[in-house]
């Protein structure tokens, strides 16, 4: 039988014994010599792959990196919204970015209510201050100008008292 017939099952019995690193070096029991080195090389593979998923997937895959724009910034905060369980949908934080804000992130409105009491809105989603603090979401910046952590806050707030930024149609 030739070796390359046989790696298949090299694969197998050095899945069915994964060493821990201590033992990776060591004889796989069962396995001929000749075949010794390329088994203890799909061990070492399967240890390193083990090691890899052990660890949380943005470390494992590498961090994802986003666009210094509206896209990235929406597909920023979605992330972070995600690990927080806070609904939302690329759509409708666009939606609602584009009528608060035409996506300028340095927007502010001095001319509402909320300007009139002494509480512009601000940012990308036209977010006031307090509310900015009372729904900011862990993870982001304080800075209410910061584009994902203005969605963020934006979306936050709105899965409280709509359930979702996709429910929000209008001014909110």
């Amino acid at each position: 039988m030739r070796l390359r017939n046989l790696l298949p099952l090299v694969a197998v019995a050095a899945a069915a014994v994964v060493p821990t690193q201590a033992h990776a070096d060591a004889p796989i029991p069962g396995v001929p010599a000749v075949l010794q080195a390329p088994a203890q090389q799909a061990q070492q593979q399967i240890l390193h792959w083990q090691q890899q998923l052990a660890q949380p997937l943005p470390e494992a895959f590498g961090t994802p990196t986003y666009s210094n724009d509206l896209d990235g910034w929406i597909r920023n905060a979605l992330s972070v919204l995600g690990q927080h369980g806070i609904p939302a949908s690329y759509d409708g934080i666009h939606r609602n970015a584009m009528r608060e804000s035409s996506g300028n992130p340095q927007a502010i409105n001095l001319s509402d209510s909320n300007a009139a009491a002494g509480t512009p809105s601000k940012g990308l989603m036209q977010v006031i201050d307090p509310t900015f603090a009372a729904y900011h979401v862990d993870g982001t910046s304080w800075d209410i100008y910061d584009p994902v952590a203005n969605i963020a806050a934006a979306c936050n707030y709105a899965a409280h008292r709509y359930g979702s930024i996709d429910n929000v149609f209008g001014a909110y």
